[in-house]
């Protein structure tokens, strides 16, 4: 007996010794993280909240510029074609000439970086992110503010990290951390800046990037209730938890947006492919876009931008589209969210992808009050479990679509529907073997620089 106790204690004590001393060591690389965290929630936070500020200011000058044009009778069309022309133009410009790899959202860039595959060029990125951002998005480019913040929020990260010389692993952990902090702060979500971390970016966080996550998106987040206020982004007001009768029309939803996610990541990857080689012929791309989106502007200003007052409005129950017109809207969206984001100027898809979503559950809502008055349905529900599926159908991040939800409106009598819908978009799309949007984007952006090279 005496001897297998001996040989017990000699088997299990240097297994012992090595965790305690693997836990003591993570407790000390936590305690000297934590400032740093601290530091970049605040400086991703603060630079975020400018980046909102700016866009807000740059919609409503369009929405004055707008009005001006209106009142010069037919001829005043020219003015918003002209002025988004420029805006386009410049902002796709800055981009190509000083950092290509600000391009679009930058989250393939931002995953690249933390593969080890690429360097990042913090300063140039930070700079042209920001200023191609609010010309780009501020001339009307149906793009959102989410994914120049996460990049943005990399960018600090990338740059706090050189000036305090960190580790290697307090690195990766800070520029892990940072697109984290930048969502959060885009959304007032920073549940959802953490599980886009844990569940997008990183694959397999380990203990110490999910530790500066967490405390870089909660600093973030204060940041942004501080200035803009501590409201939800959308306020819903849902009388009640939808029947359980309708589950399988929320499934139904969620099988279109899997179907839709994989139409329009195939379809923004081949505007990718068909973006023009030579200079100057992308130059005749720029100005024609920015011809088209001012034309859209003068007819219709709703459609363009990141989305969130179209957003806001059907939430609110007074977007007053009838049912017919939604799914003109839809197509008009779908084709000006990929079309902007082939220009190469810095602007994001989480924005636009929520509109899209939004759009789908209002009509699939609609419809069924149409067909079935007697069902109690409220179609703004439908649109909130749309945008949540809509995204799943397009990143493959489900549950950073339910928090995300959840977070935005401050409901949460949805959460069943959410996941239904979220893992039936899920499903669908796996099904039919479509990469997520931003391991496509990042697969081409690795195979693009394997070729310069190889050249």
């Amino acid at each position: 007996m005496y001897g297998r106790t001996t040989s017990s204690l000699t088997f299990t004590m240097p297994f012992r010794i090595t965790e305690r001393e693997r836990f003591i060591r993570l407790n000390r690389d936590r305690r000297h993280l934590l400032p740093r965290a601290l530091l970049l929630g605040l400086l991703a936070g603060g630079t975020a909240v400018v980046f909102h500020l700016g866009l807000d200011a740059g919609e409503a000058w369009r929405a004055r510029m707008l009005r001006f044009a209106h009142g010069c009778d037919t001829s005043g069309m020219a003015i918003p074609v002209a002025v988004s022309a420029l805006c386009v133009f410049l902002a796709a410009w800055l981009v190509e000439r000083f950092a290509p790899e600000a391009s679009g959202s930058g989250i393939p860039h931002v995953k690249a970086v933390l593969l080890g595959v690429r360097g990042f060029r913090w300063v140039r990125v930070l700079a042209v992110k920001f200023l191609s951002g609010l010309i780009g998005i501020g001339g009307g480019l149906a793009l959102g503010r989410e994914g120049p913040t996460v990049q943005m929020g990399a960018a600090v990260a990338a740059g706090l990290a050189a000036g305090l010389s960190s580790s290697p692993d307090e690195r990766r952990a800070l520029v892990a951390a940072g697109p984290g902090a930048g969502l959060a702060a885009a959304f007032n979500a920073p549940l959802s800046g953490l599980m886009f971390v844990v569940e997008e970016l990183r694959g397999q966080c380990s203990s110490l990037e999910f530790f500066a996550a967490a405390i870089a998106c909660l600093a973030a987040d204060m940041v942004c209730r501080l200035v803009l206020g501590e409201l939800p982004a959308f306020r819903v007001m849902i009388s009640a938890t939808p029947a359980l009768d309708l589950l399988p029309a929320f499934v139904v939803l969620g099988m279109s947006s899997g179907v839709l996610g994989v139409a329009f990541n195939r379809a923004l990857l081949a505007v990718q492919c068909w973006r023009p080689h030579r200079p100057a012929w992308r130059k005749v791309v720029w100005l024609g876009w920015g011809c088209s989106i001012g034309a859209i502007g003068w007819q219709a200003p709703a459609l363009l931008g990141g989305g969130q007052g179209l957003v806001g409005r059907i939430l609110d129950g007074e977007a007053g589209l009838a049912l017919n017109l939604i799914p003109l809207y839809f197509a008009a969206r779908f084709a000006l969210t990929i079309g902007s984001y082939g220009t190469g100027a810095a602007g994001g898809i989480f924005a636009p992808i929520l509109v899209l979503g939004a759009l789908l559950g209002l009509a699939a809502g609609s419809a069924i009050q149409s067909l079935a008055p007697a069902l109690i349905v409220e179609p703004k529900a439908f649109a909130v479990v749309g945008m949540a599926a809509f995204f799943t159908g397009v990143v493959r991040a489900p549950l950073t679509g339910v928090v995300l939800m959840i977070e935005m409106t401050g409901n949460y009598l949805l959460i069943l529907p959410l996941l239904a819908a979220c893992f039936a978009a899920l499903v669908v799309a796996d099904r039919l073997h479509d990469l997520p949007i931003y391991e496509a984007l990042l697969e081409r952006e690795l195979h693009g620089s394997r070729a310069r090279r190889s050249r």
